[in-house]
């Protein structure tokens, strides 16, 4: 029998260590060949590692949420034949990093212990009485300096005590009162039992990632905002008729392609949006081709796959690329090269886009686009007031790049193109 270590291979892009996302094997499974051992994860993409032997595991190292470096051992393998461990190598191997699952037991879980109800108090309760002021629980209770310091010595709470002064005041006969027959807290109303208890989440993963890649981008990226108001009554009767009309195969139309169309037909004049910058060594790499990113919601967190060469796609292309993609995304099966090289991004949230947003630049992008929710509105035309439909178009630029100035220019130039559809089809 020999001893076999996996380790974490190097999975390229410059890539010097992955986080522990999922073990799929234990110590003391028998694994084969090709079997998923654990999936890991890097600034990339998540890499589901198999196992290149059959064996037993003996340990696995790491756990959950824990970064290793390239290099380091995964899984121990009992196999048959030779080992691949040198000594040196198994004199660098801690114990410390093995762990073993821990022993459950058989027990049932102990039962919730049920929430018992808010004791009243035995003592009697003064009924309201004829110029007392009630407060709702956080309402400062008013008082002199001297009945405050009484009810202090006396560890009687202010909060309690009925007033009959102006405005509520509490009196010293209101304190004697109170003393005489103090008067109970109130139980909370029937049906409304107060929650209690903190549940802690360990944040690992791609929610991680994506934390500490927003929290870096905001440290770095001084952002500027600007947002526009667009009038879509023609875009959107213009998409109606193209889903009423479209061939068989043709993917329904959202908004979306015709904001890549207008970011396509755009960006040439506006080469350094287009761009990504490296400052660290102070170069911007300014693209001929666009690569759309397109923020999108799945359930292990938000993911960016990307149009690529909007420039080359029509409207149909554009929209069949999309709904692949989302769908890739939002099943984990989208390709590492899906979901990087994008050169400027486009994020919404549909229907729940609200009215304005401030949307962080995915780095090392320079500039991020958001259309926000499609509202009808009444709009004066000609000094008549007629219903169209408006949308605010938020946006975010990398002010070390992108002055205002061009930051707006930018943005007016795509609401002529959605605003005047035609245009998007014209050489």
């Amino acid at each position: 029998m020999g001893l076999y270590h996996f380790h974490l291979p190097d999975v390229g892009e410059g890539v010097a260590e992955a986080e522990v996302v999922v073990w799929h094997v234990k110590p003391g499974d028998q694994v084969k060949e090709d079997q998923s051992l654990v999936d890991v994860m890097t600034d990339k993409a998540t890499v589901d590692m198999t196992s290149p032997v059959d064996g037993v595991v003996l340990a696995i190292h790491g756990q959950v949420g824990e970064m290793k470096p390239v290099g380091s051992v995964l899984v121990e393998i009992e196999v048959e034949g030779a080992s691949n461990v040198t000594e040196k190598a198994g004199a660098v191997s801690a114990p410390a990093l093995v762990y073993e699952p821990r022993a459950t037991s058989d027990a049932a879980p102990p039962a919730p212990v049920a929430r018992a109800e808010s004791a009243v108090s035995s003592q009697p309760q003064r009924a309201q009485q004829p110029g007392f002021t009630s407060r709702a629980i956080g309402d400062a209770p008013l008082a002199a300096p001297a009945t405050r310091r009484r009810a202090y010595e006396l560890g009687i709470p202010l909060q309690f005590v009925p007033g009959t002064g102006p405005g509520g005041r509490i009196t010293p006969d209101d304190l004697d009162v109170y003393i005489a027959n103090p008067i109970a807290a109130a139980p909370p109303a029937a049906g409304r039992a107060p929650r209690e208890g903190v549940a802690e989440r360990q944040i690992i993963g791609l929610r991680r990632k994506i934390a500490q890649k927003l929290q870096d981008t905001k440290r770095r990226v001084p952002h500027i905002a600007y947002v526009e108001e667009c009038d879509l009554t023609e875009l959107d009767v213009l998409r109606i008729d193209l889903n009423a009309h479209r061939q068989p195969g043709q993917p329904k139309l959202t908004l979306l392609p015709f904001f890549i169309a207008a970011l396509a037909k755009a960006l040439p004049d506006f080469p350094h949006i287009n761009a990504h910058f490296d400052d660290e060594k102070g170069v911007l790499k300014e693209f001929a081709a666009v690569h759309v990113g397109m923020a999108t919601q799945t359930p292990a967190g938000l993911m960016v796959p990307v149009i690529r060469h909007a420039e080359a796609r029509d409207i149909w292309n554009c929209a069949s690329e999309i709904g692949r993609l989302s769908a890739a995304a939002r099943d984990g099966t989208a390709k590492r090269d899906e979901l990087s090289g994008s050169t400027i991004t486009l994020t919404s949230l549909g229907p729940l886009a609200g009215i304005v947003t401030t949307p962080i630049i995915n780095q090392p992008e320079v500039a991020i686009i958001a259309p926000n929710k499609l509202v009808e509105r009444a709009v004066v035309q000609g000094g008549a007031v007629t219903i169209r439909k408006m949308m605010n178009i938020s946006s975010s630029f990398d002010h070390r790049i992108v002055d205002g100035y061009d930051a707006a220019l930018f943005v007016q130039r795509l609401k002529r193109l959605l605003e005047r559809p035609a245009l998007l089809f014209m050489d």
